[in-house]
This record gives structure tokens, C-alpha cells and sequence, in this order.
């Protein structure tokens, strides 16, 4: 500080503000360093509003210090001992986001899971958190120090809260880079503070429509968020300086980091968060995508139709064990289309027993459990590497039209070679008789080994046949599975460098 200041001399309050603007954009976690221990040292800087005016009319700045020179020598400064946070002095406006002395973070979400306890953590490290509408209730309610984003903006929510954040004051102070002499200036200038913290979420817009009740065009209308992505994407372009956060359950891991000082983990953090800010916005986006063509974003076009171009959501269930060979790696996903949603079929399946599930013993199951569904007649089908090895169904013909004992029976006998490991999947609930006739059946070759199976499937269980066919082995994999809603989706396979779409066969 004293090097800086033998170099030249002006305002000693305006000099404070812009030292502590840099102090609070860079990482000093052993001790804070406050606006009263940067005073006795700014009496000789240069303030730049004089310049501002002078070097508008042409006149030469050459006394200016720059932020950049602020920025070297607070670099290699050492505070010896603790230095007790004094409260900001008068000179520094609430523009200027001085509050909080670790930087300020906006809080706005739809998901307010945790947010009071993430808000209390942030303040307790020396943040300002200023936040919107129901967040800033919720905040406040708990008796959280917060403030509402108009403090910043000077500006109130219009437009039904359609616009909150949507201002340079809010976008700026995310934006502005602070290794960038120019970007701090302008900053300074419009006397706008800086935003180290975004945490955001976005409406439920994915939950609106497709909710049990029929919702107004206008009312899905009104649940597509425009000011939080906008928000999101602004912090996770800027995840240098800034870190964006999303997801509820990332919380813990952010109070921690802002925590420990250790600017190395921290940034990879950002990086992180930056990427899965990013996938939040684009997965909300093609929801909305989906859900505007089929209401009329097809320019009269049939819904049914393809789309020119087409996104789809996906979401990580659990990485496999490997996959279609062992050195592969391998992971399950979920498909999030509108399409999709409570459309039943073997990825949204419960499993009940038995061993995690492999790759292929999803392509099994998805192969088995498929065909089987579309009989009506009560079937077993049995598959052996995505091929059925064995299909049966009961009819009138038999004393019990509905006693899938026989139809298991014959589906065995067709190809017991094949069916020994194989996938077993029905189209009706196991009952207890049903689950004894699995657990016990033996091989049509010998007559004395008991069949073994990797997984059944079925659309339910009784009670003791869950409970008696869970005796059959340890590693038997029992899952229920509503069946899937073909009239709802399309099938969509990938081949090498594209995919290709048909409408399910409905025959």
C-alpha cells in the first residue's frame, strides 16, 4: 500500500472504494481486509472520476493509477496478524455491493430446498446475498440478513415479475471481468457492484405440463423462464471470477469451497458447476422446444411429425460395470422428453432383488420385456442376447384361460438351451403359484436341473410371490415395470453418425 501511494496523490475515500472493489474480487481468505485498513493508505492515490471528466475533454490521465497496479500491489501484500472487519465507512454506496466483504451473491430460485441454510452459510462468510420475490421471503422469514435485488437495480419487478434481474446493474456485476482493467473501470463508472455468487433455478415448467390436469396455453406460457437462464448462462460464461449454482444438492459442497480458500479446487468447482449450468438451461430448453411443437410450433404441421431439428434430455441414472464387453466402459440414462414422461418401460422399472443390472442386461430385458407387451393374451416370452428363444400365451383352450403356468411352461420347452440364463418376462402379475412354477421348474433336457434365469419381469407381484420367487437365487434380478406407452413416443435408434425415427408398430 505504501508503494502505491508514494507513486501519486488524490481522494482518499474514492481510492478506499476502489481498493476495497479489488479486495473483494480477489481470494483473501486468511484475514479481511476492510475499508478502515485500506484508509490510512489511499490519502495520495488518484480518484478517477476527476479523470473520468478530464480525459472526456482530452486532457491526459497520466496520474490515474490503474486497477491493474492496485491489483499488483495488493498481490504482494502480507497483513501481519488478524485484522478484525470494521464496518464499511460512509463512503461506500450500496451500488458499489461493499456489505458483504467477500463479494455478494444473488439468490433466486424456483426450488427453494436448502436455501434458507445455503443463504445462512454464505452470510456467515462475509457475503452480501441479495435475492428476488419468494426467495427473498423465504430468506428473510428465517432471519437471514438479505436484501432485495432493487437495492441494486433501483428499479422494481414489473411486468407481473416478468422482469427482476433483467438490468445492467444485475448482468454487469455477473459479466464484468475482473482481470480486465477496462471491464473494472466501466464497472466503476456506472458505480455498479460486483456479483460473485449466482444461485438459480428455473420454473417448473417441465412439471407443469405434465401434470394430471389439463394447464392453458397461456398458463404453460407463463411458466417459461426467462430471466433465470439468462441469469445462469451470464454466471456460467463468467465462471473465472463467478460460481453458479443450480442444483440444491451442490450446496455443502459450495459453502465448503468458498470456505477453505483454496483457489485451485475452487476453480475447478466453477468449471463444474459451469457445465452443469449450462446442461440445466439446455434440457429446460428443449422441454420447451418439445412442448411448442406439439402445441402448434409446427406451422400446422402434424405433431406427429419430425421436427427439422430435435434435442433430447437425458439424465445419468448410474454408471454400469462395463459394457457389452468388460474393458467398456458404460452408463445408464433416463430419457426426461415431455414424450416420455410417465410413459412406463424398463428404464423407469423397480427393481426388487437380485444384483445391479449390466448393459446387457438392459438390452435383454428392454428386447423381452417389449415383445411380451404387446400380446394381449396373458405371455411369457423368454430372450437369450436380445432374441426371443421361447413365446407362449394362455387361451381358452386351457381349464384357466388366465394361468400364465402353462404359457411359461411352453415358452421353456420351445428352446430350453437358449432359455437356461436367459431374460423371463409376463405380461400379467407373478402370483405365489406362478413364482413356485419359476422357482421350481426343471430343465426339459434332464428333468432334474432347476432353470436358471437373469432376470423377470412383470408389471407386479402379489405379495407372497415376490416374497417366494426372491427364495429362487440371491442374484436374481426381479423387476416390475409398467408397461410402455407406445402411443406416447417414437423410436429413436442411433446408427454410425446419425439416427432414425419411426413411429412405434401399433398393429
Amino acid at each position: 500500500f505504501e508503494r502505491v501511494a508514494a507513486s501519486s496523490s488524490s481522494s482518499s475515500s474514492s481510492v478506499t472504494t476502489s481498493v476495497m472493489r479489488v479486495v473483494a474480487t480477489r481470494t483473501w481468505r486468511a484475514q479481511r481486509v476492510t475499508s478502515e485498513v485500506v484508509k490510512p493508505f489511499a490519502n495520495s492515490f488518484v480518484r478517477s472520476s476527476s479523470n473520468t471528466r478530464a480525459r472526456a475533454r482530452g486532457i491526459p490521465t497520466r496520474d490515474r493509477v490503474p486497477v491493474r497496479v492496485i491489483h499488483e500491489t495488493l498481490s504482494s501484500c502480507r497483513v501481519s496478524g488478524p485484522v478484525r472487519a470494521a464496518a464499511p465507512s460512509a463512503d461506500m454506496s450500496q451500488g458499489q455491493g461493499m456489505k458483504g466483504m467477500k463479494g455478494k451473491a444473488l439468490v433466486s430460485v424456483s426450488d427453494k430446498s436448502g436455501v434458507v441454510e445455503l443463504a445462512r452459510g454464505l452470510v456467515d462468510l462475509g457475503y452480501e446475498v441479495v435475492s428476488t420475490g419468494g426467495s427473498f421471503k423465504a430468506i428473510s422469514e428465517a432471519g437471514v440478513a438479505v436484501s432485495q435485488v432493487e437495492s441494486m437495480t433501483n428499479f422494481p419487478e414489473m411486468l407481473d415479475g416478468r422482469v427482476k434481474t433483467l438490468h445492467p446493474a444485475v448482468h454487469g456485476g455477473i459479466l464484468a471481468r475482473r482481470d480486465l482493467e477496462d471491464h473494472m473501470e466501466a464497472m466503476e463508472n456506472q458505480n455498479f457492484g460486483l456479483i460473485d455468487v449466482v444461485v438459480c433455478n428455473l420454473y417448473p415448467f417441465r412439471a407443469t405440463v405434465t401434470g394430471s390436469s389439463e394447464i392453458a396455453f397461456q398458463d404453460a406460457i407463463e411458466k417459461i423462464d426467462i430471466g433465470g437462464p439468462t441469469l445462469i448462462r451470464a454466471a456460467a460464461k463468467n465462471h473465472k471470477h463467478v460460481t453458479v449454482i443450480v442444483d440444491p444438492t451442490d450446496y455443502t459442497d459450495v459453502l465448503t469451497a468458498l470456505g477453505s480458500g483454496e483457489e485451485g479446487s475452487a476453480e475447478k468447482l466453477r468449471t463444474h458447476l459451469a457445465w452443469k449450468a449450462f446442461q440445466h438451461v439446455s434440457s429446460y430448453d428443449s422441454n420447451v422446444s418439445e412442448w411448442l411443437w406439439e402445441n402448434g410450433g409446427g406451422k400446422g404441421e402434424d405433431a406427429a411429425s419430425a421436427p427439422p431439428e430435435k434435442t433430447i434430455p437425458v439424465k445419468l441414472v448410474n454408471t454400469l460395470r462395463y459394457g457389452e464387453n468388460p474393458h467398456q466402459k458404460a452408463a445408464f440414462y433416463v430419457d426426461q422428453s415431455l414424450g416420455e414422461h410417465d410413459a412406463g418401460g424398463l428404464a423407469l422399472s423397480t427393481q426388487h432383488h437380485g444384483k445391479e443390472m449390466s448393459f446387457n442386461n438392459f438390452l435383454d430385458g428392454d428386447a423381452a420385456y417389449s415383445c411380451v407387451c404387446d400380446f394381449v393374451e396373458p405371455t411369457c416370452v423368454i430372450v437369450k442376447h436380445t432374441n426371443p428363444c421361447g413365446v407362449a400365451s394362455a387361451h381358452s383352450g386351457q381349464d384357466d384361460p388366465n394361468d400364465l403356468r402353462q404359457a411359461y411352461r411352453w415358452a421353456v420347452e420351445a428352446d430350453p438351451v437358449s432359455a437356461f440364463g436367459g431374460i423371463v418376462a409376463f405380461n400379467r402379475p407373478v402370483t405365489e403359484e406362478l413364482a413356485k412354477e419359476i422357482r421350481e421348474f426343471r430343465s426339459p433336457q434332464d428333468g432334474d436341473t432347476r432353470m436358471f434365469y437373469e432376470i423377470v419381469i412383470a408389471p407386479g407381484y402379489t405379495e407372497k410371490g415376490l416374497e417366494v420367487l426372491k427364495g429362487k437365487s440371491k442374484t436374481l434380478r426381479i423387476l416390475e415395470a409398467k408397461p410402455h406407452n407406445q402411443t406416447k413416443s417414437k423410436g429413436l435408434k442411433q446408427i454410425g453418425g446419425g439416427f432414425v425415427l419411426q413411429e412405434d408398430d401399433l398393429l
